[in-house]
Protein backbone atom coordinates (compact mmCIF):
# COMPACT_ATOMS: atom_id res chain seq x y z
CA UNK A 1 0.00 0.00 0.00
CA UNK A 2 1.46 3.35 -1.13
CA UNK A 3 2.46 5.97 1.96
CA UNK A 4 -0.01 8.57 3.11
CA UNK A 5 0.90 12.37 1.45
CA UNK A 6 -0.31 13.08 5.24
CA UNK A 7 -0.80 10.90 8.15
CA UNK A 8 -1.72 12.17 11.48
CA UNK A 9 -1.52 9.76 14.31
CA UNK A 10 -2.80 9.68 18.00
CA UNK A 11 -2.22 13.56 18.47
CA UNK A 12 -3.30 15.93 21.26
CA UNK A 13 -3.01 19.37 21.02
CA UNK A 14 -3.44 21.73 24.09
CA UNK A 15 -3.84 25.17 24.59
CA UNK A 16 -2.21 26.19 27.97
CA UNK A 17 -4.14 22.98 30.02
CA UNK A 18 -7.18 23.12 28.12
CA UNK A 19 -7.08 19.72 25.44
CA UNK A 20 -8.21 21.43 21.82
CA UNK A 21 -7.76 17.75 19.57
CA UNK A 22 -7.66 14.33 21.49
CA UNK A 23 -5.76 11.90 20.02
CA UNK A 24 -6.80 12.49 16.74
CA UNK A 25 -5.81 10.18 13.74
CA UNK A 26 -6.28 10.62 10.06
CA UNK A 27 -4.68 10.40 6.88
CA UNK A 28 -4.85 11.39 3.35
CA UNK A 29 -3.86 9.24 0.20
CA UNK A 30 -1.72 11.63 -2.60
CA UNK A 31 -4.29 12.69 -5.33
CA UNK A 32 -7.66 13.10 -2.95
CA UNK A 33 -9.79 15.71 -1.92
CA UNK A 34 -10.44 14.87 1.41
CA UNK A 35 -12.57 17.28 4.10
CA UNK A 36 -13.01 17.58 7.75
CA UNK A 37 -16.48 18.29 8.81
CA UNK A 38 -18.09 19.64 12.06
CA UNK A 39 -19.70 22.42 14.35
CA UNK A 40 -17.72 25.15 15.51
CA UNK A 41 -15.25 24.79 18.37
CA UNK A 42 -15.04 20.59 17.41
CA UNK A 43 -10.89 21.46 16.52
CA UNK A 44 -10.97 22.03 12.59
CA UNK A 45 -9.00 24.89 12.40
CA UNK A 46 -6.66 23.58 14.93
CA UNK A 47 -6.32 20.82 13.29
CA UNK A 48 -4.61 22.26 9.75
CA UNK A 49 -3.21 24.77 11.99
CA UNK A 50 -1.34 22.24 13.64
CA UNK A 51 -0.28 20.37 10.46
CA UNK A 52 0.35 23.39 9.11
CA UNK A 53 3.62 23.86 11.61
CA UNK A 54 1.85 26.53 13.48
CA UNK A 55 0.48 24.93 16.52
CA UNK A 56 2.86 22.19 17.90
CA UNK A 57 1.35 19.40 19.27
CA UNK A 58 1.17 17.84 22.75
CA UNK A 59 1.55 14.43 21.63
CA UNK A 60 1.62 11.86 18.49
CA UNK A 61 2.81 12.02 15.18
CA UNK A 62 2.06 13.67 11.83
CA UNK A 63 3.53 12.32 8.72
CA UNK A 64 4.58 14.38 5.48
CA UNK A 65 5.62 11.88 2.65
CA UNK A 66 6.67 9.59 4.75
CA UNK A 67 8.41 12.15 6.90
CA UNK A 68 7.92 13.16 10.70
CA UNK A 69 6.87 17.04 10.50
CA UNK A 70 5.27 17.85 13.84
CA UNK A 71 7.15 20.70 15.69
CA UNK A 72 8.61 22.00 12.28
CA UNK A 73 8.38 25.37 11.89
CA UNK A 74 5.82 26.56 9.31
CA UNK A 75 7.89 27.68 6.60
CA UNK A 76 9.76 24.78 6.23
CA UNK A 77 7.07 23.27 5.61
CA UNK A 78 5.85 25.72 2.94
CA UNK A 79 9.30 24.74 1.40
CA UNK A 80 8.64 21.04 1.56
CA UNK A 81 5.41 21.94 -0.78
CA UNK A 82 2.94 21.73 2.26
CA UNK A 83 0.59 24.51 1.73
CA UNK A 84 -2.41 26.49 3.84
CA UNK A 85 -4.94 28.62 3.05
CA UNK A 86 -6.23 30.12 6.66
CA UNK A 87 -9.64 31.20 7.58
CA UNK A 88 -10.05 34.66 6.73
CA UNK A 89 -7.94 34.78 3.83
CA UNK A 90 -5.02 36.77 5.69
CA UNK A 91 -4.24 38.60 2.83
CA UNK A 92 -1.72 41.66 2.57
CA UNK A 93 -4.70 44.32 2.31
CA UNK A 94 -1.93 46.97 1.70
CA UNK A 95 -0.01 45.14 -1.29
CA UNK A 96 -1.62 44.83 -4.58
CA UNK A 97 -2.95 41.58 -6.09
CA UNK A 98 0.51 40.93 -8.09
CA UNK A 99 2.66 41.84 -4.92
CA UNK A 100 0.69 39.34 -2.94
CA UNK A 101 1.03 36.64 -5.55
CA UNK A 102 4.77 37.55 -4.84
CA UNK A 103 4.82 36.78 -1.42
CA UNK A 104 3.42 33.33 -2.06
CA UNK A 105 7.21 32.58 -3.65
CA UNK A 106 9.37 33.99 -1.47
CA UNK A 107 12.18 31.81 -0.76
CA UNK A 108 11.74 30.16 -4.07
CA UNK A 109 14.15 30.73 -6.77
CA UNK A 110 14.06 31.21 -10.49
CA UNK A 111 11.08 32.87 -13.05
CA UNK A 112 7.81 32.90 -11.56
CA UNK A 113 6.21 34.30 -15.15
CA UNK A 114 4.42 30.66 -15.44
CA UNK A 115 3.44 30.22 -11.87
CA UNK A 116 1.63 33.90 -12.67
CA UNK A 117 0.26 32.60 -15.68
CA UNK A 118 -1.00 29.49 -14.45
CA UNK A 119 -2.45 31.13 -11.42
CA UNK A 120 -4.62 33.85 -13.72
CA UNK A 121 -5.82 31.43 -15.94
CA UNK A 122 -7.29 30.10 -12.45
CA UNK A 123 -8.80 33.13 -11.12
CA UNK A 124 -8.98 35.27 -14.19
CA UNK A 125 -9.84 38.40 -12.38
CA UNK A 126 -6.53 38.21 -10.41
CA UNK A 127 -5.13 38.79 -13.77
CA UNK A 128 -7.15 41.84 -14.36
CA UNK A 129 -7.02 43.48 -11.27
CA UNK A 130 -3.39 42.04 -10.39
CA UNK A 131 -2.35 46.16 -9.71
CA UNK A 132 -5.01 46.66 -7.73
CA UNK A 133 -4.54 46.65 -3.88
CA UNK A 134 -5.53 43.14 -2.23
CA UNK A 135 -7.91 45.09 0.55
CA UNK A 136 -9.91 46.82 -1.69
CA UNK A 137 -11.16 43.42 -3.50
CA UNK A 138 -14.42 42.09 -2.74
CA UNK A 139 -14.52 39.13 -0.21
CA UNK A 140 -14.45 35.99 -3.40
CA UNK A 141 -11.76 37.85 -5.05
CA UNK A 142 -9.80 38.13 -2.04
CA UNK A 143 -10.69 34.20 -1.51
CA UNK A 144 -9.33 33.72 -4.94
CA UNK A 145 -6.47 35.90 -3.69
CA UNK A 146 -5.27 33.50 -0.70
CA UNK A 147 -5.74 30.53 -3.22
CA UNK A 148 -3.82 31.50 -5.02
CA UNK A 149 -0.66 32.93 -3.12
CA UNK A 150 -0.60 29.43 -2.01
CA UNK A 151 -0.54 27.92 -4.76
CA UNK A 152 2.59 30.04 -5.96
CA UNK A 153 5.19 28.12 -3.57
CA UNK A 154 3.91 24.66 -5.77
CA UNK A 155 2.40 22.50 -2.87
CA UNK A 156 1.93 18.93 -3.34
CA UNK A 157 -0.88 18.91 -0.38
CA UNK A 158 -3.11 22.50 0.04
CA UNK A 159 -4.48 22.70 3.48
CA UNK A 160 -7.50 24.92 2.90
CA UNK A 161 -10.00 26.32 6.02
CA UNK A 162 -12.98 27.20 5.34
CA UNK A 163 -13.11 28.83 1.42
CA UNK A 164 -16.67 29.16 1.18
CA UNK A 165 -16.99 31.57 4.66
CA UNK A 166 -19.00 34.45 3.80
CA UNK A 167 -19.47 34.58 0.10
CA UNK A 168 -22.22 34.72 -2.38
CA UNK A 169 -23.64 31.40 -3.53
CA UNK A 170 -22.54 31.92 -6.78
CA UNK A 171 -18.74 32.84 -5.81
CA UNK A 172 -18.83 29.36 -3.60
CA UNK A 173 -19.62 27.62 -6.65
CA UNK A 174 -17.19 28.54 -8.57
CA UNK A 175 -14.69 28.51 -5.63
CA UNK A 176 -15.29 24.48 -5.18
CA UNK A 177 -14.72 24.48 -9.34
CA UNK A 178 -11.66 25.74 -9.05
CA UNK A 179 -10.39 23.40 -6.01
CA UNK A 180 -11.59 19.93 -8.26
CA UNK A 181 -9.30 21.60 -10.47
CA UNK A 182 -6.60 21.81 -8.64
CA UNK A 183 -6.87 18.41 -7.49
CA UNK A 184 -6.98 17.76 -11.13
CA UNK A 185 -3.90 19.20 -11.92
CA UNK A 186 -1.94 16.98 -9.07
CA UNK A 187 -2.71 18.77 -5.93
CA UNK A 188 -3.88 16.64 -2.92
CA UNK A 189 -6.50 18.75 -1.18
CA UNK A 190 -7.36 18.52 2.90
CA UNK A 191 -10.45 20.63 3.20
CA UNK A 192 -11.65 21.85 6.25
CA UNK A 193 -15.49 23.44 5.63
CA UNK A 194 -18.76 24.14 7.05
CA UNK A 195 -20.44 23.80 3.90
CA UNK A 196 -20.89 19.92 4.13
CA UNK A 197 -22.80 19.18 0.46
CA UNK A 198 -20.72 21.14 -0.70
CA UNK A 199 -17.50 19.91 0.18
CA UNK A 200 -18.72 16.45 0.03
CA UNK A 201 -19.27 16.59 -3.35
CA UNK A 202 -16.10 17.19 -4.88
CA UNK A 203 -14.16 15.00 -1.40
CA UNK A 204 -13.10 11.64 -1.75
CA UNK A 205 -13.85 11.06 1.68
CA UNK A 206 -14.60 12.63 4.81
CA UNK A 207 -13.87 13.16 9.20
CA UNK A 208 -16.92 14.57 11.23
CA UNK A 209 -15.28 16.02 14.27
CA UNK A 210 -16.97 16.40 17.79
CA UNK A 211 -14.89 17.78 20.50
CA UNK A 212 -11.83 17.29 18.36
CA UNK A 213 -11.98 13.58 18.09
CA UNK A 214 -12.92 11.79 15.01
CA UNK A 215 -16.14 10.15 15.40
CA UNK A 216 -17.26 9.09 11.39
CA UNK A 217 -15.18 8.57 8.97
CA UNK A 218 -16.55 7.40 5.31
CA UNK A 219 -16.28 8.13 1.76
CA UNK A 220 -18.05 11.19 1.00
CA UNK A 221 -21.08 9.90 -1.04
CA UNK A 222 -21.72 7.51 2.45
CA UNK A 223 -21.63 10.50 4.51
CA UNK A 224 -24.13 12.30 2.14
CA UNK A 225 -26.17 9.07 2.52
CA UNK A 226 -26.27 9.22 6.22
CA UNK A 227 -28.78 10.34 7.99
CA UNK A 228 -27.17 11.01 11.22
CA UNK A 229 -24.76 12.85 9.10
CA UNK A 230 -27.66 14.67 6.75
CA UNK A 231 -29.55 16.05 10.32
CA UNK A 232 -26.44 17.29 11.57
CA UNK A 233 -24.45 18.89 9.45
CA UNK A 234 -26.93 18.95 5.85
CA UNK A 235 -30.11 19.99 7.01
CA UNK A 236 -31.17 23.25 5.55
CA UNK A 237 -28.01 23.61 2.75
CA UNK A 238 -28.41 23.38 -1.05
Amino acid sequence: MATPILAVEHVQVRYGSVPAIHDLTLHVDQGEIVTVLGANGAGKTTTLRMISGLHRPYSGKVFYEGEEIQGRPAHELVGLGLGHVPEGRRIFGTMTVRENLEMGAFGRRGNFSADFDHVYGLFPVLGERQKQLGGTLSGGEQQMLAIGRALMAKPRLLLLDEPSLGLAPLIIASIFVIIDRIRSEGVTVLLVEQNANQALRIADRGYVLESGEVRHEDSATALLGDDRIRRAYLGGED
